[in-house]
């Protein structure tokens, strides 16, 4: 069976045109001719059945055969806010594996101790929606930039918001487990701090403005499996929950 190729067009319903580097994947990489069909999706839950009305090096025209809304695959906002590795590539990839299992929001916080105080968000953007075409998600991830520790902790002063840490001296409950007690429906937001973790004192103002204080299980973990650990782990309560 051949694979259903889908191409990101944010405005798809209202354009008639790929967007250039789209159409140059669809028309020199796949030969994509006219009437030849495509699935577009614009990120924001829908998907459409279209055809190529026109091909050529540069500009691949379509109009859409069918509108088809696609239903959320998770109920509840999952966001994941986590400091760079001093790899880009470490990052690159973490942003690709949380799109593919899911994600809703991904930021990346600068903090005391981080390896890396910059970050080329374009570049985790392509990534990003790579990873929503090959796993076919309706809606687009948001990236957001990169953000003070104490900035971002205070535009998040309400909901379900945890710290995963490794300080014996402030006490931790598991993640997982204090996900599972958690509504199915609800926003749930994880922070992980960079190799050398968040400093103590960042973790003590965190959990003085409300987040919980907690860990990813025995094991430690680097901060990029700590992260997609962290958003697995999401994902897994809300779909205990939702049965």
């Amino acid at each position: 069976m051949k694979e259903t190729r889908f191409f990101y067009v944010p405005d798809a319903a209202s354009l008639t045109e790929l967007p250039p580097e789209e159409a140059a994947h669809a028309v020199r990489v796949l030969r994509q001719k006219a009437g030849d069909e495509l699935m577009l999706m614009d990120g924001r839950g829908a998907f459409f059945r279209a055809e190529v009305t026109m091909a050529t090096p540069h500009h691949c025209m379509y109009r859409i055969l069918e509108t088809k809304p696609q239903p959320r695959q998770w109920q509840g906002a999952v966001q994941l806010a986590i400091a760079p590795t001093k790899m880009n590539e470490r990052m690159e990839w973490l942003a690709e594996k949380a799109t593919e299992v899911g994600i809703d929001v991904l930021t990346f916080l600068n903090c005391q101790f981080s390896e890396r105080r910059t970050l080329k968000r374009e570049r985790i953007e392509k990534i990003v929606v790579s990873a929503v075409k090959q796993s076919h998600k309706a809606y687009m991830p948001e990236v957001q930039e990169m953000t003070d520790f104490t900035s971002f902790v205070n535009a998040h002063p309400t909901g379900h918001r945890f710290i995963a840490h490794c300080y014996e001296e402030v006490a931790r409950v598991n993640l997982f487990d204090s996900l599972c007690q958690l509504p199915a429906s609800d926003d749930v937001l994880v922070m992980v701090g960079p190799e050398g973790d968040f400093s103590i004192d960042e973790v003590r103002q965190a959990v003085a403005a409300g987040f919980v204080s907690v860990d990813l299980g025995k094991s430690r973990l680097r901060t990029e499996t700590a992260g997609l650990s962290a958003v697995m782990m999401m994902h897994l309560a809300k779909q205990i929950n939702d049965k």
